[in-house]
């Protein structure tokens, strides 16, 4: 069970000194190492469910920059997050799941075009342990070389993408965060039939077979259409989740490179989140914070939200010998 506070904390830096790689212990959430929910750092993944690391990478960016700060500033936020059993579930996700904290990716900021092997190898590295990722960025673009070792293991994997944007769009160059799912199309690594968009409300005029649920379609429908579609599209299939921040309406992200009016609520977003249980998901990435043009760090807390309840869902099905 968690420690929950009842006085002066045992442990600090959690991060560095906690041995276990279950449970939670409670510690300031204004203090100590940081860590994606106070979980250990540890590239030892023996044992390990799911490893939770950073790609601090920006350079894909169409508009404004940023993201490279996005998974210290969605591990920050992370901290008020691990002191309880989490809402509405009830329980400790770490209780059931070994989770560690295994860094952020090694890139080479003044050698763009070698970032996407090395995004790549890491996420080799980490699957070869059949351990789970789930992953922060930096912009979207990272989703593909992460994608791409995904589809290695699994074989092409259906995507469930929240996003404004389709990011399909026909390439301009190697390094672009609106094109690289089309990429990943054309190079069999995704599952076309059985792949959905969420929250789109932006154009685009190639047609890649996706699925498209728009946000004003999810406004009208409410959250059980759309977990219904979502369901009868991708089935049994691997299921890749890519999540960008801007699938949320500027009012619960400002803080992000291309944001878009007329998204989702923070409330939606975390309600298809908790409904995604029934899903074969095999890793997750959380794209496009950008602590630059966050207010009060809402952007960044909605993001360590959504991926903590991809946790305590992973959790679920844990439990139920899903997965």
């Amino acid at each position: 069970m968690s420690n929950t506070p009842t006085g002066a904390p045992e442990v600090m830096d959690q991060a560095w000194r906690k041995q276990e790689i279950k449970g939670t212990d409670y510690e300031l959430t204004y203090a100590g190492a940081l860590s994606f929910a106070r979980r250990r750092y540890s590239r030892d993944l023996a044992g390990v469910d799911i490893a939770v690391s950073g790609i601090p990478f920006d350079s894909a960016v169409t508009n404004r920059p940023g993201t490279r700060f996005g998974p210290r500033a969605v591990r920050a936020a992370s901290t008020q997050l691990a002191e309880l059993n989490a809402f509405p579930f009830g329980f400790d996700p770490f209780d059931t799941l070994a989770v560690v904290d295994y860094g952020d990716c090694a890139l080479n900021a003044h050698d763009p075009m070698s970032v996407p092997h090395d995004i790549a190898q890491h996420a080799r590295n980490i699957l070869a342990t059949d351990t789970a990722m789930l992953t922060f960025g930096g912009d979207h673009f990272v989703a593909y070389p992460l994608i791409k070792a995904h589809a290695e293991k699994h074989g092409p994997v259906a995507l469930l993408q929240f996003d404004a944007h389709c990011d399909t769009w026909e390439s301009t160059g190697p390094l672009d965060h609106g094109t690289m799912f089309l990429s990943a199309v054309n190079e069999g690594l995704i599952d076309v039939d059985h792949t959905i968009q969420v929250g789109l409300r932006t154009h685009n005029d190639i047609d890649v077979g996706f699925q498209v649920l728009t946000a004003p379609w999810v406004h009208r429908h409410g959250v059980d259409a759309v977990l219904e579609a979502i369901y009868a599209r991708i089935g049994d299939r691997p299921v890749y989740l890519s999540f960008d921040i801007d699938a949320l309406d500027p009012a619960f992200a400002p803080g992000t490179g291309t944001p878009v009016s007329g998204g989702l609520a923070s409330w939606q977003a975390l309600e298809l989140m908790r409904g995604l249980g029934g899903l074969n998901m095999v890793g997750m990435d959380l794209v496009e914070v950008s602590p630059p043009y966050d207010h009060a760090e809402i952007t960044a807390l909605a993001g360590a939200n959504v991926a903590y309840d991809w946790l305590c869902v992973m959790a679920e099905r844990r439990q139920k010998g899903l997965w």
